[in-house]
Parts: C-alpha cells; sequence; structure tokens
C-alpha cells in the first residue's frame, strides 16, 4: 500500500533568521541588538535538528525517506502511496493535511516542553511504533471534516481549520452574502468559516469578544462551545459588521452543511482574497465578479491517534 515515508519539516525561527540575514553571527547580533533573547532560538533549534535525527533512525523500516520541507507540500505531487509524517508545531499538521488527500498523517511533537501538540499526539520516542502500525493497517485514525472554498471558474481552497473571506489590508470588505433562502449586501472585516477542528482557535476568539463585551457592559455573557473535530457542518461568522445605508447584518452566523451552503459574491473592485488556516501566501483572489460556495469537502483528513 505504502511506496515511502515522506517526513514534513518547517524552518526554526533561527533558521528563517539565518536565511534572511546569511549568517548565525548576524542572526545573533540582530536579535541581540533587539533586545531578545538568541539562546532561546538557538535551543529551539538545536531541539527541532535532534529531534529529526531521531526521525530518521526511527523511520527506518524498509521504505525510503523523503524530507520535504513544508513551503513544498503546496506543489508536492502526493500519489497516494505515500505514509506522511509532519514533525512541527499544530500548525504545520493543519496545513499538510489539506495536501495529502487520504493518506494518513502522523503528527509528531519535537518540543513537548513549548508547543501544545493538540495535533501531535506523539512524541519523537512513539513515532516509530505509530508509523509501523499505520503501515500495517493497524492504526487509529480520526477523520477531521475540512471546508472547502470554491468559485464559479472551478478554483477551490480547502481549509482544516478555517476559511477567511474579506480583503488583504484592514479595510472593510465588500461583498453580498447569500445563506438559504435570505441575502443581504455586507460590509465588514470579513467572513471566518470554522470546522470542528478549528472551533477552538480563531472562532473561540470571536466568542471570547463577545462574551467580554457583554459582561463589560451589562449584557449576559455567551458560552464558549467547540465542535467535534468530526461534525460534518462549518460553523460561519462576521466580523464586526457595519450597519449602513448599504449594508445590512441580518445575516452574521449560522452552519454551513452539504445541504446549505454559503455563498458570498464579492463587490471589492481590488484586494479581496480567499485564504485559509492562516497562510496568507496561499489564496484566492476575490475581487468584484467572483462568486465563492463555502461548504464541507468531501475529502477529509485522517489523522492517525494513539
Amino acid at each position: 500500500m505504502f511506496e515511502k515515508i515522506v517526513l514534513v519539516t518547517r524552518k526554526t525561527r533561527l533558521a528563517e533568521l539565518v536565511e534572511r540575514l546569511n549568517t548565525r553571527a548576524q542572526a545573533r547580533f540582530y536579535l541581540e541588538h533587539a533586545g531578545q533573547d538568541f539562546d532561546d532560538y538557538a535551543r529551539e533549534d538545536d531541539t527541532y535538528r535532534r529531534a529529526l535525527d531521531g526521525l530518521h533512525g526511527a523511520l527506518a523500516l524498509g521504505l525510503p525517506v523523503q524530507q520535504v520541507d513544508r513551503s513544498l507540500v503546496p506543489t508536492f505531487l502526493f500519489t497516494g502511496k505515500e505514509l506522511v509524517v509532519a514533525v512541527g508545531q499544530d500548525g504545520l499538521v493543519a496545513n499538510v493535511a489539506k495536501y495529502v488527500d487520504t493518506q494518513p498523517l502522523v503528527g509528531v511533537n519535537p518540543d513537548p516542553s513549548r508547543f501544545d501538540g493538540v495535533l501531535l499526539p506523539f512524541g519523537v520516542e512513539g513515532a516509530r511504533a505509530a508509523v509501523r502500525r499505520t503501515l500495517e493497517g493497524k492504526a487509529s485514525v480520526r477523520e477531521v471534516t475540512l471546508a472547502e472554498a470554491r468559485l464559479e471558474d472551478g478554483q477551490r481552497l480547502l481549509a482544516f481549520n478555517d476559511l477567511f473571506l474579506g480583503a488583504r489590508t484592514h479595510v472593510s470588505a465588500r461583498y453580498t452574502l447569500r445563506y438559504g433562502d435570505a441575502a443581504e449586501p455586507q460590509s465588514s472585516s470579513g467572513v471566518i468559516v470554522s470546522t470542528g477542528a478549528g472551533s477552538s482557535g480563531w472562532l473561540s476568539s470571536v466568542f471570547t469578544l463577545a462574551r467580554g463585551l457583554t459582561s463589560s457592559t451589562g449584557g449576559v455573557p455567551g458560552e464558549s462551545w467547540n465542535m467535534a473535530w468530526e461534525d460534518p457542518r462549518l460553523a460561519f461568522v462576521v466580523r464586526e459588521p457595519f450597519i449602513s445605508r448599504h449594508s445590512s447584518a441580518g445575516l452574521i452566523s449560522g452552519f454551513v452543511s452539504s445541504e446549505q451552503e454559503l455563498v458570498l459574491e464579492s463587490r471589492m473592485p481590488s484586494g479581496g482574497v480567499i485564504f485559509s488556516d492562516g497562510v496568507e501566501e496561499d489564496f484566492l483572489a476575490f475581487n468584484a465578479g467572483a462568486t465563492a460556495h463555502i461548504r464541507p469537502a468531501a475529502q477529509r483528513a485522517r489523522l492517525v491517534v494513539p
């Protein structure tokens, strides 16, 4: 079933600085001149390198191991015969899951003292057993609902945590929102569409804001909640909707399902975007004339769990 193991890695903060500033010494000077702790960057980098060395040994299970940087994942050709191992922060798993189709994905936490590891259930020492069970078809797998934005010209974008539809910069986004039988023009800071896996992230900050505002103004604070990762629905929230002669705020939240999609028609002449999981570089242009259809994706991420 599997022909190779693909080990997806990420650059550490120090590696990115060295890439930008050419040498480790210049990176040290830059950080210390800014009053930051170079040693913290160095410890993170050293720990990550040791984790990678350990993983290469642990993954010697008779299959070739190909190491791929996260920046290459969107253009990497996954054939469906790879077992994918992601080692980094939780966001790395979220971003990789969109591109590996139905292949199982093993998340490895290289530094448990530094990273929460919600999507990284295995340490370096447990990675070999997890990969072996997956190769033998004995691993437990949790399927995660993904969100999909599809434009009418056929372009599409998947999200593990959430989609953002709005303006690239901090200006008001203008669009018409259609949900069910209702439609209205809106002006807002953009629309967040969250999966169950992402409901404890960006979406939860909206609830935190609402709870704080209602509490400080004497209102009744709302209760925070999370959706299950497997929940077949998506949840959408309009950020900071503005009411004017030309914009309304009657449709500000709801659930999206395969039976009831969310449709946004852009009214922005330029600067409109759709991006997923906080990766602004990987986006769809969402300018005047573009219509986005949002619904749960048919594809699901398959995360290997203990």
